[in-house]
């Protein structure tokens, strides 16, 4: 509980000093995209998103993300986090905040600390650290590339990898590397807000989260994404 508080506090006293240092000509800018909203051809059948949002200005400002699946006849699952950011050069940026899982039968609550940016070879990369209430340390990071075949149609392969420090069986996360999830998706920009898709992503639990629940799955995806 210390280390959510510790890092609640760093928002409330970054947003506060973060704000007051905007120059007068810098513009307050709201954001909600849509990254991925689809349908996923697995054995679960599921429904499934990627969603962030932002308001501030061009150093400082409170992002909201979330991303989960909603099997068939299932409950939904999802991580979500409430973070402060504040650029610290022009293709980074470091956060801190509070992230709420939530899974079939329970859910936890994390501080957390990471980093987002623009990676060497136009990467779009974002890593976190996350500290719960019961000494489990976990790290998640993903990164993305856009590859631009004409004007409108992009290739987007993606990474995401997750680790823990600790077992938590009621949330299905075992200690060491628990995930790892590859995929490649198709866009076609009807206009740069709006874009349908299709992709293919292969997921598979590691180790200790594996033995929990067994996964190793190739499956198609169709969806959208758009911004405004």
């Amino acid at each position: 509980m210390k280390k959510i508080l510790l890092a609640t506090g760093l928002v409330s006293l970054f947003t506060t000093a973060g704000f007051s240092m905007e120059g007068g000509g810098d513009i307050f800018r709201t954001s909600l995209v849509v990254d991925q909203l689809e349908y996923q051809l697995s054995d679960e059948k599921a429904t499934a998103w990627n969603v962030y949002g932002y308001a501030g200005y061009d150093i400082n400002k409170v992002y909201i993300y979330s991303e989960g699946e909603k099997p068939k006849d299932e409950s939904a699952q999802s991580e979500n986090q409430l973070v402060y950011s504040r650029a610290i050069s022009p293709f980074w940026d470091v956060q801190a905040g509070i992230a709420y899982d939530k899974s079939d039968e329970s859910h936890q609550t994390w501080g957390l600390v990471g980093l987002q940016g623009l990676a060497p070879y136009f990467f779009e990369s974002r890593a976190t650290l996350l500290f719960g209430e019961d000494g489990n340390i976990g790290l998640r990071a993903e990164a993305e590339y856009d590859v631009l075949l004409t004007q409108k149609l992009i290739l987007s392969p993606s990474i995401a990898l997750s680790a823990y420090t600790k077992n938590n069986e009621e949330m299905g996360i075992g200690s060491g590397f628990s995930n790892i999830t590859l995929g490649t998706r198709l866009r076609y920009e009807i206009k740069r807000e709006f874009a349908p898709y299709i992709g293919v992503e292969w997921s598979k639990n590691l180790g200790n989260t594996n033995d929990m629940s067994s996964l190793d799955e190739v499956y198609a995806v169709a969806g959208v994404r758009f911004w405004f």
